[in-house]
């Protein structure tokens, strides 16, 4: 029985879909102005891990998550860059896809952008102002906020606190335009040389909370399975979703809200953000490290949790995952020289069948990936002791790796090499062990150290020679 961790609720739920077997699931998405960094990307991963996990349980998953590729950080740059904020946008969502790809994070089902549903965001605005929810002052259109009695139900807040709060930050001219201090934009009246579109109200362009609840409801229907992102996006954004989804449709919007953890640096563990400028760009350590180990660091702990990010940390990310592939390369080895069937094979894929089953047990509990991980280093010493033996079974070993395969691949990690590398790094090693065989000890030291030069480990062992990348 799956259980997640509401956030709406602040307790775990048991997981019960709308629809039998499939899951309706919206993430949001970047505002596409500038590369990822380490801390956006811990947001994408963390729900790439948790569709996935939903996928390796059955469930067909409707993965949508959006482009914010109209806002005041787009417009900026673009007159930075001396280019359209079409431009900028279409720069950066490429960049996106590059780096996401490169981490192993599957292609969401829809990725709908904002200036490809201007014309259903208005219509949702009209619905909203026909309804008494929202209001037009001086070409701005806002959502009367103290209309919606469940406000601040998923932060946990008081409407009056967040009046009270509000009240402190507005300047003169914006409060001049409000009902309320906490009332929030749908739709901005154009300003001179900004990109717009035409509306009832005037030209301008859609507020930043109106466009998920469009594009979520427009893709996925009037209430969804999961919705979720960042937790600094609990407050103002999904609540102002909530807000505006269930003035308009009549329906609850999520059925479980999810929030991850945030990236942290430094001796202060702040929040890793590009207004603090303690960053570091995904396009930029994926030149030093190996995106595997990356998305490891990211993938392996419980997703509500922070990650601290440091050189450490991704070199013991490195080593726990080298540990892991080398088991599987061992396993894979003895493949070759595995006996048909023995004795002990049930007995021995019990022992394997029993951890794969805790693994479905730690991350049926909200996704605790960090104890699911412990089942698999748990696995990677029996199936290394089990590679040991002098003799192995096919059937075993078969269904050992079947099984390691497919719960590294929750975490994005593909243990099987590619193809074609694989063949040509075994041609090599055929070719040293008849070098040996021949006495030929120069061209043996030759292909070992071509090898050591592509990252390619030779071990010599009793069993024969393996191989591993370093």
């Amino acid at each position: 029985m799956m259980k997640i961790y509401n956030t709406l609720t602040r307790t775990k739920e048991t997981f019960k879909p709308l629809e039998p077997g499939k899951v309706k699931m919206y993430v949001c998405g970047p505002t596409v102005y500038n590369y990822i960094h380490v801390g956006n990307s811990r947001s994408t991963v963390a729900f790439d891990t948790i569709r996935r996990y939903l996928e390796y349980r059955g469930y067909d998953v409707n993965y949508v998550s959006n482009f914010t590729d109209v806002d005041d950080k787009i417009i900026r740059t673009a007159k930075e860059m001396k280019i359209t904020p079409v431009e900028v946008a279409e720069k950066f969502i490429a960049a996106f896809a590059e780096d996401t790809q490169a981490l192993e994070v599957k292609e969401a089902t829809v990725h709908p952008r904002v200036m490809d549903n201007i014309p259903e965001i208005v219509a949702f605005i009209e619905v909203l102002v026909e309804k008494g929810f929202a209001y037009e002052s001086h070409g701005d259109v806002y959502y009367r906020t103290e209309k919606f009695e469940k406000y601040g139900q998923l932060s946990d807040q008081s409407i009056k606190d967040l009046r009270v709060g509000a009240s402190e930050r507005i300047d003169e001219e914006e409060n001049r335009k409000k009902e309320s201090p906490i009332d929030f934009a749908l739709w901005k009246a154009a300003k001179t040389d900004e990109i717009s579109w035409d509306s009832p109200w005037g030209p301008g362009r859609p507020g930043w909370h109106i466009e998920c609840s469009v594009m979520a409801t427009k893709y996925l229907g009037d209430t969804i399975d999961i919705h979720g992102g960042g937790h600094d996006l609990t407050f103002p954004h999904h609540e102002n979703e909530i807000a505006q989804s269930e003035a308009k449709t009549g329906h609850p919007f999520a059925n479980y809200w999810m929030h991850n953890g945030f990236v942290t640096m430094g001796e202060s563990e702040e929040k890793m953000s590009k207004s603090l400028g303690n960053f570091v760009m995904v396009h930029d350590i994926l030149k030093e490290v190996d995106a595997q180990v990356l998305r490891f660091l990211l993938a392996s702990s419980h997703y509500r949790r922070p990650i601290k990010f440091s050189e450490r940390a991704l070199e013991e990310a490195r080593i726990n995952l080298d540990k892991i592939r080398v088991a599987y390369k061992n396993a894979r080895y003895r493949l070759e020289n595995a006996e048909a069937i023995l004795s002990t094979d049930q007995a021995d894929i019990a022992v394997f069948m029993e951890l794969e089953a805790n693994f479905v047990k730690e991350m049926d509990d909200d996704f605790q990936a960090d104890n699911a991980l412990s089942v698999i280093y748990h696995f990677v010493k029996e199936l290394n002791m089990y590679s040991e033996r002098e003799t192995v079974s096919q059937g075993v070993l078969d269904q050992a790796l079947e099984v390691l395969e497919q719960m590294m691949l929750v975490f994005g990690i593909t243990l099987q090499a590619e193809g074609m590398l694989d063949d040509d790094i075994q041609t090599l090693i055929d070719e040293r062990i008849q070098a040996r065989k021949d006495k030929d000890f120069a061209r043996s030291d030759e292909i070992r150290d071509y090898l050591k030069e592509q990252g390619i480990i030779l071990d010599d062992t009793p069993q024969g020679t393996r191989w591993r990348r370093a």
